[in-house]
């Protein structure tokens, strides 16, 4: 984090501060040690904010982050510790007002730029994409993993320094208001709409809903910034009349300025020809799926606006090995078949690309097996886009689709109905008797897909499967 006085953490957090009688830390005292919410993360100098859960309360291991070396702690009620305080009304409004305050400060200060992200699908693929461009250019600050909501974005604000250049930050949502507020607190230069789907339209009850709450990243944004919008979702296109920032489309349709053609797809990654501006030029990805172009285009048109050369910006996509751990991450067996781990979440759209792509690897050269866990928090949609799964399978020819879990069973109903013949399609209770199915079958050439959403836990059986377990 930024350096500041405790005075001005105070100040920041609209705080009482109450110092230890013991500790040798005054209101001019500086601090810079990282923000915590987790208190087995806290180490020496670090801030511990203790926010309430719906099913454990921060304070509670407040003692464990001062063992741990917390300097400070921000709660909503004064503890029994010898440690100073910062005793604020709402725990998360204060982690929000910091983060605010820091990224004002930092932009103020020096070049600071800020990225924001948000879709249905492709938010950390495009993160990790735009950090990897980048890093190549300046200090570049990027949540890890899917650190996206109201909590995890705050804190990924607060990894910025002084000497920070970029900072890039997913923007997720479970309701309406959520993306508005990180908006506020972030400001960004550039914000990237990827798509709307029905990834977690449980909490949004239908797909309008959510199209609202993913607009808020560009409503939200002034005349000086930059909405970069895919052409080829018509709800994330229309968005361009919600917003006053300059408009980049990408996408694949003559709408769009970034835009791609001739996709291909190979075990080895996914290659497409580029067309912006002037330039036509072959890119070659080493992550799987046409779907990941989308991402790319995305990620090339904000680098572009924020100065990096297109060439540089292609360089370094073609140097990224993986999108992220279990984002269609490939694995050769140590028997000779192919494991595509796709495990860490899934969302109707998300699963039909990662099913498409593994037709398009195997088109009769390889036989193609499909194992499948549920899609969650899809809410009243979730029978009805199950069955959409199970059908889109018998249509793509997969050879063998192993469905774990009861949850996803209208997966393995749907397929039957579709006319899978019998034995193509196997119902299974756990991930367990899925292993032992797929190990008694498994030969050499076989292409595996692993696809759930992360509440099924088929991430370790895609692990024990290609043998990295």
């Amino acid at each position: 984090m930024i350096a500041l006085t405790v005075a001005e953490l105070a100040g920041a957090t609209d705080a009482e501060l109450r110092l230890a009688p013991s500790a040798a830390l005054t209101p001019d005292s500086v601090i810079d040690g990282r923000v915590v919410v987790d208190s087995r993360l806290a180490t020496p100098g670090s801030i511990f904010i203790a926010l309430r859960g719906e099913t454990t309360d921060g304070h509670l291991f407040a003692e464990t982050a001062v063992a741990s070396g917390s300097a400070i702690l921000i709660v909503e009620r004064p503890l029994d510790l010898d440690v100073p305080q910062l005793v604020v009304e709402d725990g998360y409004r204060a982690l929000a007002s910091l983060a605010r305050f820091a990224v004002a400060r930092v932009r103020e200060a020096g070049a600071l730029q800020v990225v924001g992200i948000t879709g249905s699908n492709g938010k950390t693929t495009t993160k990790n994409m735009v950090r990897a461009i980048l890093e190549t250019v300046g200090r570049t600050v990027a949540p890890p993993g899917s650190f996206n909501n109201h909590v995890g974005a705050p804190l990924s604000m607060l990894d910025i320094t002084e000497t920070t250049r970029f900072l890039v930050v997913e923007f997720g949502t479970s309701g309406p208001g959520e993306i508005a507020n990180l908006v506020s607190i972030a400001m960004p230069d550039v914000a990237a709409v990827l798509k709307v789907g029905l990834a977690h339209v449980g909490g949004f009850g239908d797909i309008e809903a959510t199209a609202r709450a993913k607009a808020e990243l560009v409503t939200g944004l002034g005349p000086d910034a930059v909405a970069v919008l895919n052409a080829d979702d018509s709800r994330v296109a229309a968005m361009a009349d919600q917003t006053s920032a300059e408009i980049l489309f990408f996408g694949t349709t003559d709408r769009a300025a970034v835009r791609a053609t001739d996709m291909q797809t190979t075990i080895d990654g996914t290659s497409f020809t580029l067309q912006f501006g002037e330039l036509s030029r072959r890119v070659q990805l080493r992550i799987i799926g046409e779907h990941h172009v989308t991402n790319a285009l995305a990620s090339i048109a904000i680098a572009d606006q924020l100065g990096v050369p297109v060439e540089e910006a292609i360089t370094a996509l073609e140097q990224l090995e993986r999108a992220e751990r279990w984002r269609m991450e490939v694995f050769t067996s140590p028997d000779g078949y192919t494991v595509i781990n796709d495990a860490y979440n899934a969302s109707p759209d998300s699963t039909a690309a990662a099913l498409k792509t593994l037709a398009e690897l195997t088109r009769g050269k390889h036989r193609a097996i499909a194992v499948i866990g549920e899609m969650a928090e899809l809410g009243d949609h979730a029978d009805e886009e199950h069955d959409r799964i199970g059908r889109l399978v018998v249509r793509l020819n997969i050879d063998q689709l192993v469905v774990v879990g009861n949850a996803a069973r209208h997966i393995h109903n749907a397929a039957g109905l579709e006319g899978s013949w019998d034995g193509e399609s196997v119902l299974v209770a756990t991930q367990d008797e899925a292993y032992d199915l797929l190990r008694g079958q498994l030969l050499q050439g076989d292409v595996v897909l692993v696809k759930s959403s992360n509440s099924a836990g088929l991430r370790q059986l895609g692990d024990r499967l290609a043998g990295v377990a």
